[in-house]
């Protein structure tokens, strides 16, 4: 990854040159979180923390950084100066990518100088909240396909080339098999899709022609694309001719494409066709502008779908196009190491953000790996059982809870202490390995694409009272 040091909205260098001034040694401490999931799902599957912990490690300014700084007219020298040498020196930890999380709980924190984990806010943000984003879309979309792989196609759709690369990679995360994208491919070591557009059947004078020739260079690869002129009339017969030739000469035809029209019934008459040709084994595959409702729509209709290939409503989560990701302080050092709890006060309670350094937990019930909460404390609490705890969301009725019996698992884990690495970076499979595990240990009814189940996030009473305090001393 390049240097991104200069992917930092101007603020945050106006704060860390008066930080340099005002507050040199002071320590902070800060989140990311969400509020909203997107597509009113019931969480976010986090994924982009291998790019945040590149992009971290390669933080630096050059001189033409430097040079472009002092131009604005805005920055000390000091500050500058600062900036030429930067080392970071801060901790990280976070979440697993992969892990289903839920709305307000920190996926990732930095502790360190309040210089620089200022300036790191806007970098972060744009990282997590675009792969995450990805990887939950992915996810719904996986989930509607059922066992069926899920192609991700959507390069080309995508808003530029990182959000088409890095895109990949979370589709992936979230369950996708496969990716057009050849550039993600070689990064992420994930396999290589796609065959032919209308373009090469276009090309040739009529469609067999173009079926055979492809046929000639690509015999164990032969997935035709079948809808350039009629699917029934003369794609899925030419293809059927192709299919016959190839198994003759010893090879096995792959599959066909559909990438228009009425899906359900042109894959019904396809898969007919097929059948009645000996060719049960060829696959069928659907595309064009499909999300997760409409392949569930395909799938309850009945239509003979053996893959799915997806582009533009994937990659752009062009129904929910934005995961509202936010960084915000929970805590600064008084000069002598000691953390001294923040909040972010607003007109509504909804937006009231957690102080202190903190821990999530995910909680099973005891004996089992079957989740039920997850609680939210302090980095230093110990969870006893029982356990009294608060609902995390403040506008919530019935907030107390006492909870019994369970095992609790923290989530966050360390993962850098400044540029030395405390945890694997896994590729991407194991990621969504891991991924699925843990979706597994969720009640299934918050994997529902629509109206599902809420699962429940607390905060300890300790942390619950710790914001009170910090409300009360504002006067509100």
């Amino acid at each position: 990854m390049d240097n991104l040091s200069m992917l930092t909205d101007l603020y945050e260098f106006s704060m860390a040159n008066g930080y340099r001034q005002a507050l040199e040694n002071e320590e902070g401490v800060f989140d990311v979180f969400f509020r909203k999931v997107p597509d009113k799902g019931s969480f976010v599957i986090c994924a982009g923390l291998q790019q945040v912990v590149q992009a971290l490690q390669n933080f630096r300014f050059d001189q033409s950084d430097i040079d472009y700084l002092r131009s604005l007219k805005l920055f000390k020298e000091n500050f500058l100066d600062y900036l030429s040498k930067f080392q970071f020196n801060c901790q990280v930890a976070a979440i697993p990518e992969g892990t289903p999380v839920f709305p307000r709980e920190p996926l990732l924190t930095i502790r360190g100088p309040l210089l620089q984990t200022q300036l790191f806010e806007t970098l972060v943000l744009n990282l997590l909240n675009h792969q995450s984003l990805i990887a939950t879309k992915a996810r719904r979309i996986t989930y509607a396909a059922g066992n069926r792989p899920v192609m991700e196609f959507g390069a080309r759709r995508a808003q530029g080339p990182s959000s088409a690369t890095y895109g990949a990679r979370a589709a992936v995360i979230g369950g996708c098999t496969s990716t057009s994208n050849v550039l993600a491919a070689k990064e992420f070591g994930i396999p290589s899709a796609g065959t032919m557009a209308h373009a090469w059947v276009e090309a040739f004078p009529d469609e067999l022609t173009a079926f055979e020739k492809w046929a000639e260079v690509y015999p164990d690869n032969a997935a035709l694309l079948v809808d350039t002129y009629d699917v029934l009339k003369s794609g899925v017969p030419n293809a059927i001719k192709v299919f016959k030739q190839l198994k003759a000469s010893g090879h096995q035809p792959v599959g066909i494409r559909i990438d228009s029209g009425d899906i359900t019934q042109l894959a019904r008459g396809a898969r007919q066709m097929l059948d009645d040709a000996g060719f049960s084994d060829v696959k069928i595959t659907a595309s064009n502008a499909l999300d997760e409702h409409v392949v569930m729509s395909l799938l309850n209709e009945g239509a003979p779908l053996d893959n799915f290939g997806i582009g533009e409503n994937l990659i752009t989560s062009a129904s929910s196009p934005v995961l509202s990701g936010v960084y915000k302080l929970a805590a600064v050092s008084d000069g002598q190491g000691n953390l001294i709890p923040k909040i972010k006060v607003s007109a509504s309670r909804e937006k009231l953000t957690l102080p202190g350094l903190k821990q999530v937990y995910r909680l099973y019930h005891k004996g089992t790996k079957k989740a039920f909460a997850d609680v939210i404390a302090l980095k230093d609490e110990k969870l006893s059982d029982p356990l009294d705890v608060v609902k995390a969301n403040p506008l919530a009725t019935k907030r107390d809870q006492l909870i019994r019996d369970f095992d609790a698992v923290a989530l966050q884990e360390p993962v850098l202490d400044g540029k030395k690495l405390k945890a694997d970076l896994p590729d991407v499979f194991t990621i969504q390995k891991h991924g699925k595990q843990m979706l597994s240990e969720l009640p299934s009814a918050t994997e529902r694409l629509t109206n599902p189940d809420e699962f429940p996030v607390y905060v300890t009473h300790r942390l619950d009272q710790m914001q009170e305090k910090l409300l009360e001393k504002q006067g509100k």
